[in-house]
């Protein structure tokens, strides 16, 4: 049963992805009041708590991958004892690619209202200013380690008609390149993001693809230089982001097909 409205919820944080200036009036003021906090890693919301000269609120604890079953229960309980309870990651909008999902599905079956404070995320950063289309994209997050599981990830959407949107570690960038020339074809346009909103933001534009046993285009470069990255680029991921397949390159908005999955591979086409 939905509790009153007024009483007590859960309150989703967007942090910086990078800037600590990236914050929001209302983000800093429900830090301020706030009592009781869950933060991905409580060493970075604390640097996020001392820039902007805020105390530490009075219940401040742990809520990430590993004990994310527990912190959950956790937030439930203090749900009940009537408080507030703001959920923080370390960087962009808790749930997506980052711990939350659990605490959320928790509290709505709890009875407990969530909300959000909207802000920074890392994916519509990277999308936005990649040059690739933008009207339409799959959120695809953190492909996974192994190279054959990372091609069947990749393949899944092999064929769709939005642009792809991954995040990967420095580390693995150009493993994750290469397996994508070989499931997406070489002709599909990429971008690769680092160090979103900080000193040394760089987008490298091109395709993955291959020319003569060589990464081709704009990305040649940067496949070529994994170990630069490596040294360069060691805290944050990397957004990658596809653009439409080539076959698809001249259709219209108009009968551009908007693919979903139900379960049964249904199809709906966008009018405008």
């Amino acid at each position: 049963m939905l509790q009153e409205e007024g009483g007590p919820k859960l309150i989703l944080l967007a942090s910086p992805i990078g800037n600590l200036e990236d914050v929001s009036l209302r983000l800093l003021d429900t830090l301020i009041s706030i009592e009781a906090l869950a933060c991905e890693d409580t060493r970075h919301s604390q640097r996020l708590l001392e820039r902007h000269g805020i105390p530490r609120p009075r219940i401040f604890f742990s809520y990430h991958e590993h004990n994310e079953a527990k912190a959950a229960e956790r937030v439930v309980g203090l749900l009940r004892e009537g408080l507030d309870v703001g959920l923080m990651s370390d960087a962009g909008t808790p749930g997506l690619s980052d711990p939350g999902y659990r605490a959320v599905t928790a509290a709505i079956e709890a009875g407990f209202q969530v909300s959000a404070l909207p802000g920074p995320n890392a994916a519509i950063m990277a999308l936005t200013i990649s040059g690739l289309p933008s009207d339409s994209f799959t959120f695809k997050g953190f492909a996974p380690r192994k190279q054959g599981q990372r091609q069947r990830f990749i393949e899944e959407d092999a064929g769709s008609f939005h642009s792809l949107v991954f995040y990967e570690s420095p580390r693995r960038v150009a493993e994750f390149l290469e397996d994508a020339a070989t499931v997406l074809g070489g002709e599909r346009q990429a971008a690769v993001c680092f160090e979103l909103t900080k000193l040394h933001e760089r987008v490298e534009r091109g395709s993955p693809g291959r020319e003569e046993g060589r990464q081709a285009g704009a990305l040649r470069l940067a496949a070529g230089k994994r170990r630069g990255w490596e040294r360069q680029w060691l805290t944050t991921a990397c957004r990658l982001i596809f653009g439409y397949p080539p076959s698809c390159a001249n259709v219209t908005r108009t009968s551009f097909p908007l693919m979903y999955d139900t379960r049964g591979s249904a199809r709906a086409v966008r009018s405008s």
